[in-house]
C-alpha cells in the first residue's frame, strides 16, 4: 500500500452509486493515516460558478455521503479545498511554468465541455482545472491517487507539471502514480455514464422506496422492443448492475436475457431486490448523520487544519525553489 493518498470530490450534488462504485469503495480500502480525501469547492466553481448557491450546503452533504459509505475521520483526513488556501497559491505558481499547449490538448476537456453543454465554460478557470487539480496532487507529495480511467490524463498532466517544476528549480515534488479503480463507468438511469449533470443518478441518499422506483424507470436493451425479443446483456445498464450486486446469478441471468426467457420488467425487479438492500445500511448511517451537521462540520474544520500544516510546508518550498518570497 502506497505511504500517502490524495484524491477528492466536487460538491456539485449529493453522492451516488456511480461516486460509490468508481471512488468511495476503493477509498476505504487505502483507509489510513497517510490519506487525505478533499471536498473540491474550488473545482466545483469551474463549471457552477453561475449557478454556485447550493455548492456550501452540498459541502456537509458529501462529507456526510462520505462518512456514511464508510470512511472514519479518525483514520484519515476529510478536509475542504477552500480551507487550504496553498492550493490557490501553488497552482498560481504552477500556472506560470505550464504550457498553454498541455492544457488544450487535455482529452477530458473537449468530454467535460460536451457533458456540460449549455454552460459558458470559456474560462480561465475550466482551461486551468487540471493545474489546480495538480496542485491539490502536488501539495501533499502524495505517492498514489485513486483515480478512474478517465481521470489518467490529469494526473499524467500533474506528473508533467512536477517533471519541469523540479527541472527548472530544484526537485519539490513526487510524481504521483495512479491506482486504478477495478468498476468501469457506471451507467445511469438512462444508460449514459451516471452524472450529476444528466441528472440520471441513483444517490446514496435514496430511501430503498426510491431506489426501486428509479430502477424501474431504467432504460435497458434497446433492441427489446416486445417481451419476445431476444437481449443482449452486455450493453445492457440494468445487466451491468448484476454483474456488481447479485454475481452469483448473473449468467443466469444473461443466459434468460439472450433467450427472451426473462423479460426487462423481472430483470430490474430482480435487481432491485439487491442493490437496495446494498444501499440500505448507507442510507440509515446518512439519516442519522444529517442530525449530526455540527459535528461535521468540526470534522472538516479539524481534518482542513491537518491538511494545511502539510500543504504550507510543502508551498514554503516550492516558493523557496523559485525564489520569490523575503
Amino acid at each position: 500500500m502506497p505511504k500517502r493518498i490524495l484524491s477528492g470530490m466536487r460538491p456539485t450534488a449529493k453522492l451516488h452509486v456511480g461516486n460509490l462504485l468508481g471512488a468511495l469503495e476503493n477509498w476505504k480500502k487505502l483507509e489510513g493515516a497517510e490519506s487525505y480525501f478533499m471536498i473540491a469547492d474550488w473545482h466545483a466553481l469551474t463549471t457552477e460558478y453561475a449557478s454556485q448557491s447550493q455548492i456550501k450546503a452540498n459541502v456537509i452533504e458529501v462529507v456526510i455521503d462520505y462518512i456514511a459509505a464508510g470512511l472514519e475521520p479518525n483514520k484519515s483526513t476529510i478536509f475542504l479545498q477552500s480551507l487550504v488556501p496553498e492550493h490557490a497559491e501553488l497552482a498560481l505558481l504552477l500556472s506560470m511554468i505550464t504550457p498553454l499547449s498541455w492544457l488544450e490538448r487535455n482529452p477530458t476537456y473537449k468530454d467535460q465541455l460536451n457533458e456540460q453543454k449549455g454552460k459558458d465554460l470559456a474560462t480561465h478557470g475550466f482551461l486551468g482545472y487540471p493545474v489546480l487539480q495538480a496542485a491539490d496532487i502536488l501539495l501533499y507529495k502524495a505517492d498514489a491517487v485513486p483515480v478512474g480511467e478517465d481521470q489518467l490524463p490529469h494526473l499524467e498532466l500533474a506528473r508533467e507539471i512536477a517533471r519541469r517544476f523540479n527541472h527548472l528549480y530544484k526537485k519539490v515534488f513526487k510524481e504521483a502514480e495512479a491506482i486504478l479503480t477495478k468498476t468501469p463507468k457506471v451507467p445511469g438511469t438512462d444508460g449514459r455514464k451516471m452524472s450529476k449533470s444528466y441528472a440520471n443518478t441513483i444517490d446514496l441518499s435514496d430511501s430503498p422506496q426510491e431506489v426501486d422506483k428509479k430502477v424501474m424507470q431504467m432504460v435497458t436493451d434497446p433492441a427489446r422492443k416486445r417481451r419476445q425479443d431476444k437481449g443482449h446483456p452486455e450493453i445492457c445498464p440494468v445487466y451491468f448492475f448484476h454483474t456488481i450486486f447479485n454475481k452469483e446469478n448473473q449468467e443466469t441471468v444473461a443466459r434468460e436475457c439472450r433467450t427472451a426467457a426473462r423479460g426487462c420488467v423481472e430483470c430490474k425487479q430482480e435487481m432491485a431486490s439487491h442493490l437496495a438492500p446494498f444501499l440500505k445500511p448507507i442510507y440509515e448511517r446518512r439519516k442519522k448523520l444529517e442530525s449530526e451537521r455540527n459535528r461535521i462540520r468540526d470534522i472538516l474544520i479539524e481534518g482542513s487544519k491537518k491538511a494545511r500544516a502539510v500543504a504550507s510546508q510543502t508551498l514554503a518550498e516550492a516558493k523557496d525553489a523559485v525564489g520569490i518570497g523575503i
